[in-house]
């Protein structure tokens, strides 16, 4: 794993907003840029009664702080609320979900290390996807029964 030399400013017109494969949540990659292998960093906006993937990791942690509303999450069995400029630290083998159960937009920047060498483009490995995703993955949590997400 090569360690990150000097320092990279990144503005927000570098920011590249895309909907996530899964689940279609607008997502912005912060280190994807850097080529940093250590960490990853990204930004998810959540619109109002949506879910992310309900995963887990092989070796990452994560930290995951709401910048922008109020945010949910389940860990393991736990449903979580988390206020506007809280923290939720996730170690690698619990399941996780951030989901919105709101009428408003939920903005959080999620951190995650090591990162998951498996992911990084160019990785020789083939990725076993039930390690991270042992469950189905785009089922929705009790709070949002009822609910069609993602959008068709």
């Amino acid at each position: 794993m090569k360690t990150f030399q000097g320092y990279r400013l990144i503005s927000p017109d570098d920011l590249h907003w895309r909907p996530s494969n899964l689940m279609k949540i607008p997502n912005a990659d912060f280190l994807g840029r850097t080529g940093s292998e250590n960490m990853g960093a990204r930004l998810w906006r959540l619109p109002p009664r949506s879910a992310n993937t309900l995963h887990k990791h092989i070796r990452a942690e994560e930290f995951y702080f709401v910048l922008e509303g109020v945010g949910r999450i389940r860990v393991g069995d736990e449903t979580l609320t988390v206020p506007k400029h809280g923290a939720v630290h996730v170690g690698p083998n619990l399941l996780r979900q951030v989901f919105n159960d709101t009428e408003a937009e939920v903005l959080w920047l999620i951190i995650g290390a090591p990162e998951e060498l498996e992911f990084l483009q160019g990785s020789k490995s083939q990725m076993d996807l039930s390690l991270i995703y042992p469950v189905e993955p785009t089922q929705l949590p009790k709070e949002l029964f009822g609910v069609e997400w993602p959008p068709k």
